[in-house]
């Protein structure tokens, strides 16, 4: 198994737009950049640069600035909240901190949130349109088995029949 992440990498409007939120917003280090005419694995010709932004356990988040390919596609067929990046916090007071950047900086959220497990969230978007969420968790007081949960969710999946009439009585 993967022992962590080295980075997650998207596609970016303007590398140094990126950049400054990434640094000045969120806090993260500006670790790399990488500008290549073609695409390493596959040889394309298509100019871009590539910048990395480190989190303090050694992972990153990247972006791909590539102006031939044209403006940032999102699949219109998935919900804006369902694909994200979550990035933890240590502490309730780290949680405030940042969500005091996100005001100092005008960037408008949601939240915060409390779920059901306790955890905080405030969730919002970079400039490219990526939506993002700061979390603290709160440990959890009830043990789950997540195989069982899973085994639960396909059970129910196979009994429904019409999802679509359930979220109309919702």
């Amino acid at each position: 198994m993967p022992s962590q992440f080295n980075h997650v990498a998207y596609a970016c409007r303007d590398a140094a737009e990126t950049t400054k939120f990434y640094t000045e917003v969120i806090g993260l280090r500006f670790t790399q950049i990488y500008v290549n005419d073609y695409v390493p694995s596959t040889k394309e010709y298509c100019p871009h640069c590539h910048v990395f932004f480190e989190l303090p356990d050694g992972s990153s988040i990247a972006f791909f600035e590539a102006p031939l390919l044209g403006d940032i596609q999102r699949d219109p067929r998935t919900s804006s909240w369902i694909e994200h990046v979550a990035m933890e916090v240590d502490s309730i007071e780290d949680f405030e901190r940042h969500r005091k950047r996100l005001d100092d900086h005008g960037i408008e959220y949601l939240g915060p949130m409390i779920h059901k497990e306790g955890q905080r969230s405030v969730y919002f978007f970079d400039p490219n349109g990526l939506r993002l969420e700061f979390i603290y968790p709160v440990a959890e007081t009830a043990e789950r088995n997540p195989r069982d949960a899973l085994e639960a969710w396909v059970k129910r999946k196979e009994k429904t029949a019409d999802w679509h009439k359930l979220a109309a009585t919702a």
